[in-house]
């Protein structure tokens, strides 16, 4: 009986410890996903800096000659 207590003891640590991991994991993804989100925020801005202004649509431009 000590036996099965000492095997279902050793268990629990080791979910235990899987655990701790996995949501050291996440969180070091939601800090990633955060700095990209972060990323594309500023690269959409840049973006939108760069359309000409007026109509709000960017100008259609002429398809190159060996069209």
């Amino acid at each position: 009986m000590e036996s099965r207590l000492t095997d279902l003891e050793i268990k629990v640590a080791y979910q235990d410890d899987l655990l701790d991991a996995l949501n050291r994991l996440v969180a070091t993804q939601q800090d990633h996903i955060a700095r990209l989100q972060a990323d594309m925020r500023h690269l959409y801005e840049q973006m939108r800096t760069l359309q000409p202004s007026g109509s709000g649509s960017p100008e259609i431009e002429p398809p190159p000659p060996h069209y």
